[in-house]
């Protein structure tokens, strides 16, 4: 795909104001959070999703709590999260931020490592109740980032028998898996849903601006996901945050270069009232980049990125939670 195509892609994307939307005031929309459909689910979801690790590292969990529903209440609907953030405690803190009706505002997702049946079952049954939700509205398979991860997850006993299972009884409404180290393990996973008839409603990738130079997942996987109408989930639109050390670009024209490439949300990590702000800043009433923008912001990164030294995710073991933990995958 080229970039005439990616804007075609994004705009087709992004959710049509609704009727009260429309009668509103020009300057009232350009307060609105952008809203986007996710997939072929027949969800909308905000551009902007608040990532889960980042929300439980805050020393006092009230400070978590205000943050999260601050943000649901600014127009954040897509809320992230994973079974082994911060000792479960990034589930916890969540779930006390969605009482009190906060639930219903949220497109709530979590993640499980486990690669066997009951291993990841285990693991959602303590998720949901962390959260204090009897289901999640996205459930993925997370880190799929070792080269057995499609075999071991669509074996006989394997993950994927649980998730389905999930679905079935109503802890889950949707299904995905994330990744952040190889475009050929994701295209891998893809190919091994297909085989067994299988098909994912989301899928989770880095997309930045320097994924664009280096072993892309914009170049390989992102078009295939297009094509198939699979939820686009963009993370690390800032490398967490090893790509502003490169003093090549701002965090802002990092989140709009994610933003204007045809994904469902763009999940970053909030852990202060400045990061949300800015989060909301770049959300409210986004437009896509120009291709004139997008080329501008890749000249100025494509030196930096021609090594991977600043997407720690694919070329070190930095993010890699499971490889550090091997007992999480059961």
């Amino acid at each position: 795909m080229n970039r005439r195509e990616f804007l075609d892609a994004t705009l087709a994307l992004m959710a049509a104001p609704g009727l009260a939307g429309a009668a509103a005031p020009a300057a009232s929309q350009v307060q609105t959070v952008s809203r986007r459909k996710l997939g072929r689910t027949g969800q909308e979801v905000s551009c902007i999703g608040l990532g889960g690790f980042h929300i439980g590292t805050q020393k006092d969990a009230a400070e978590s709590v205000q943050l999260i529903r601050r943000a649901l209440d600014g127009g954040i609907t897509f809320l992230d999260n994973c079974w082994d953030y911060n000792d479960g405690q990034s589930e916890v803190r969540m779930g006390q931020a969605l009482r009190d009706g906060y639930r219903a505002k949220a497109f709530l997702m979590t993640k499980l490592d486990g690669r066997d049946r009951k291993t990841a079952a285990k693991q959602l049954d303590e998720s949901l109740k962390r959260l204090q939700t009897d289901h999640v509205d996205l459930l993925q398979l997370h880190e799929v980032i070792h080269a057995n991860d499609p075999e071991r997850a669509f074996a006989k006993g394997g993950a994927m028998e649980a998730m389905v299972e999930a679905q079935k009884a109503g802890k889950a409404r949707f299904l995905g898996f994330t990744g952040h180290k190889s475009p050929a393990l994701h295209l891998k996973m893809l190919e091994a849903a297909k085989q067994h008839g299988f098909r994912f409603d989301a899928v989770q990738l880095p997309l930045n601006v320097m994924d664009a130079h280096y072993d892309s997942f914009e170049k390989q996987v992102l078009p295939v996901l297009v094509r198939e109408g699979i939820g686009v989930l963009g993370m690390k639109p800032m490398g967490d945050p090893f790509i502003l050390d490169s003093k090549t670009v701002t965090a802002p024209e990092c989140l709009r270069y994610s933003l204007s490439l045809p994904v469902s949300v763009v999940i970053t990590g909030i852990d202060s009232q400045e990061r949300l702000e800015q989060a909301l800043s770049v959300a409210r009433g986004f437009k896509p980049l120009s291709e004139a923008q997008v080329k501008g912001l890749l000249a100025k990164t494509q030196q930096a990125a021609k090594d991977g030294a600043f997407e720690k995710y694919k070329t070190s073991h930095h993010f890699d939670g499971t490889v550090k933990n091997p007992e999480w995958l059961g």
